[in-house]
């Protein structure tokens, strides 16, 4: 802070006099509620789809709800009750410019960029990606908490810009998509004209579309008021749309990360810069130039600052349905979707602190950023302590690249002690401390800098030598307090590293995956006992395939995009007050993100690799489950499974086993002179899809795992249970409807409850015909 100080003066003295006594226009106070509730019911959504009590297909049900009823309810009663007599027209046009603004720059730039194999559809998606906001479900509750006491007319603006994108720039990126199928497809006979058909057709059987409509002509129809029978029946579907789309929205985000590879770095950055730097930035210089001389000076400061906050609203869901409906480019949608969603939350929330402010004193200035820096550094801290034990507890540190990924952590920390001291030494007169503490500081703040190309340079696979000069010139930084020019120096080299390895990661091709061996092996002995786990050939086979997946290239790939922008906004910080002598009121948000990316690069490290699968979240879940449930354990005979694990069992087997036996079960080596026949985990979930048997991931998981329970399956050592992942399992001799061996037996609350209610049906039924005899008596 002490470095962006004579910046925040100079724009102090250049505008304090134009925001002396401006009243505030948003209600920052409850912005934070709003975004608690909304991303508090995203995280529940995230849990549930997580934790597989809502399976992929159960979740497209609500989605469907949400998509065909909830929100074109909403829309029809909106569109009915607006009031166009407060409508500032010069926003809606302000808006729709910067929309087809961003929306042509993408699609030039992908169809010159991008290869003859894909570049329509990618500049199809991709525009789609960048210009359609998530208005409805996640905007909605923010514009309300902002402005409802102070401008409510600025909550209809959503319902009359968001058809802008559904309506004019999706059916283009509907035509570019299909356009591209065209020339994918081996039948290229299609015309120019049934393209343009099957896009019409496409947008006027969307339900929101067609709502939109219907809300309008309603609107001149019934006077803007909808009629009282239909106003209760309205008013539910509507009204059930909030909870449910933002619930929706979390299940949504499950797995989506997986997809996430390093050949769409490249892409992700741009579309992420695109949606939420460049469209905020333009929405709002464009409501600077229409909207001049068309309201007040208050009015027009406003609304030019309700074009900010809505060009950061994160991209829409169903973004990621048109990717999934067409096939094509769902790696960088579904990834973009998720980062950008977590991205706005703090974006938002520090523009509109920043926005509220009605003067700019230099002093108070310095004094939030200080304070900003010094609270984020402290939860930062906590963070890092809690990532480095992890990173100890699993001896990751031990291998590459999780070797850099702790230094870089350890920078971090670094960062954190720096910036607590200096909150403590800059307010005592001690020269000697305050240089030293300095130096600590930017030391370590330029060396996250520096370990972040490290980062991506690994993740290309670069010859030593080349990280070696690198970690030098980390040592060279590292140790000395670079004076304010070299800052741009730092920074700028820093990313050309990332961007130059970001590029060649995106060019290069990736390599074939080598899978598990299944070469039969004809050995005189056949396996039937439980393998030992230190000599099982199979369970070392597990654990070195364990370590491979371990690397989490992707996880260290996510972290280096995130560094990546992180790096790209210090650098703009340093260009902006270099060459502007007004650097501006965007510069001070400019200076506030750049606090909280450069002191909370914790979070970022905390979810992660803060969260380890088997040390963390494994057993967690088991804890919670044996406390969920409550389960009491009692010897009983195998025979009193429950009945669906029983039905399960007995379909299996007599329907499915022989086939499936014969499809996936391979000899495989299990010890010097042994074999056994065996299968992965997810092989029995990719083969029940193909059957029919289950009809996603989450199905099929759930039915391996009632295998495994009803004893029809094991694993190899007995150690685990069933896992869709590359752990081997074999099929035993019968399940549990063949055996009567005793087996510990656990209920639960819910089938205790069952059979209460069972014992209470019978004594009832019991009184019932002893008092009908009495009577006949």
């Amino acid at each position: 802070s002490a470095l962006y100080f004579p910046a925040i003066l100079r724009y102090g003295l250049n505008h304090s006099h134009s925001f002396s006594g401006s009243p505030t226009a948003m209600s920052i106070d409850k912005l934070f509620p709003a975004l608690l509730e909304c991303f508090g019911i995203i995280l529940c959504g995230y849990v549930a789809g997580r934790a597989n009590i809502i399976t992929s297909t159960q979740a497209k049900g609500l989605g469907n709800f949400v998509s065909k009823f909830a929100l074109p309810a909403l829309l029809f009663k909106n569109m009915v009750l607006l009031d166009f007599g407060n409508v500032v027209w010069s926003f809606l046009w302000s808006i729709l410019i910067a929309k087809v603004s961003v929306f042509i720059i993408v699609c030039v730039l992908t169809l010159v960029v991008a290869g003859p194999e894909s570049r329509f559809s990618k500049a199809g998606l991709y525009s789609i990606f960048a210009t359609q906001s998530n208005d409805f479900a996640l905007g909605y509750p923010i514009v309300e908490a902002l402005y409802k006491n102070t401008y409510p007319e600025y909550l209809q603006y959503i319902y009359l810009v968001a058809p802008v994108s559904l309506m004019i720039l999706n059916p283009i990126g509907f035509a570019f998509c299909e356009i591209q199928k065209w020339r994918n497809s081996q039948d290229q006979q299609h015309n120019k004209l049934r393209i343009v058909g099957v896009v019409i057709l496409q947008v006027l059987k969307n339900p929101i579309v067609f709502m939109v409509v219907v809300g309008l002509v309603s609107h001149f129809l019934l006077g803007h008021k909808i009629p009282v029978v239909m106003q209760e029946f309205v008013d539910g579907l509507a009204n059930s749309f909030g909870g449910a789309a933002l619930f929706y929205l979390g299940l949504s985000m499950v797995g989506q990360l997986r997809k996430f590879t390093k050949s769409t770095v490249v892409a992700l950055i741009l579309l992420i810069t695109a949606k939420l730097l460049v469209m905020p930035l333009i929405c709002r210089d464009m409501v600077e130039l229409l909207d001049s001389n068309s309201s007040s000076p208050q009015n027009h400061t406003s609304l030019s600052n309700y074009a900010f906050l809505y060009g950061v609203f994160p991209t829409a869901p169903s973004v990621a349905i048109y990717a999934s409906q067409y096939n094509m480019e769902l790696e960088v949608i579904t990834s973009g979707m998720v980062i950008s969603t977590f991205l706005s939350a703090p974006i938002m929330y520090v523009s509109a602190w920043l926005l509220t402010i009605p003067w700019m004193d230099p002093k108070p200035l310095v004094t939030a950023l200080q304070n900003v820096s010094f609270n984020i550094s402290i939860v930062s801290l906590v963070a890092l302590v809690w990532t480095i034990a992890v990173m100890l507890l699993s001896k990751k540190f031990k291998r590459l690249p999780h070797m850099f990924a702790m230094n870089l952590f350890l920078a971090q920390f670094l960062v954190c002690i720096g910036m607590i001291l200096w909150n403590f030494i800059v307010k005592q007169d001690n020269f000697i401390g305050q240089v030293l503490t300095f130096t600590l500081l930017y030391g370590s703040l330029y060396s996250t800098y520096v370990w972040t190309g490290v980062l991506h340079v690994h993740s290309f696979r670069c010859q030593p030598t080349c990280v070696t000069s690198i970690c030098e010139c980390d040592v060279t930084f590292g140790g000395t307090a670079l004076p304010w020019a070299g800052v741009p120096c730092v920074h700028g080299v820093c990313v050309c590293v990332c961007v130059c390895v970001c590029v060649c990661v995106s060019v290069r091709q990736a390599l074939p995956v080598t899978g598990v061996s299944t070469v039969c092996v004809s050995l005189p002995g056949e396996c039937t006992a439980p393998c030992e786990s230190p000599h099982c050939l199979l369970v070392q086979e597990e654990e070195r395939l364990q370590q491979a997946a371990d690397r989490q290239v992707a996880r260290h790939t996510l972290l280096c995009l995130l560094l990546t922008v992180s790096l790209l906004a210090n650098l703009s910080s340093c260009l902006w007050w270099l060459f502007n002598r007004d650097p501006g009121s965007l510069y001070l948000e400019l200076q506030f993100f750049c606090a909280i990316a450069n002191y909370g690069q914790g979070f970022i490290s905390f979810g992660i690799f803060g969260l380890d699968k088997h040390l963390i979240i494994i057993p967690f879940k088991k804890r919670l489950a044996s406390l969920w449930q409550g389960r009491e354990r009692v010897e009983e005979p195998q025979a009193a499974l429950p009945e669906e694990i029983r039905l399960t069992c007995t379909q299996f087997i007599r329907y499915h086993k022989d086939q499936c036996v014969q499809d996936i079960v391979q000899k495989r080596r299990c010890g010097e002179r042994t074999v056994v026949g065996t299968f992965l985990g997810s092989e029995l979930v990719e083969w029940l899809l193909r059957a029919g048997v289950a009809r996603d991931r989450g199905e099929g998981l759930l039915y391996g795992t009632q295998l495994e329970q009803g004893g029809v399956l094991q694993h190899v050592a007995r150690e685990v249970g069933f896992q869709d992942d590359s752990l081997h399992y074999r099929f035993t001799e019968g399940g549990s409807c063949h055996r009567s061996r005793v087996r510990v037996r656990v209920y639960s609350f819910s089938e205790l409850g069952h059979a209460r209610s069972d014992v209470m049906n019978s004594c009832f039924f019991l009184l019932l015909v002893a008092f009908s005899l009495s009577i006949h008596d």
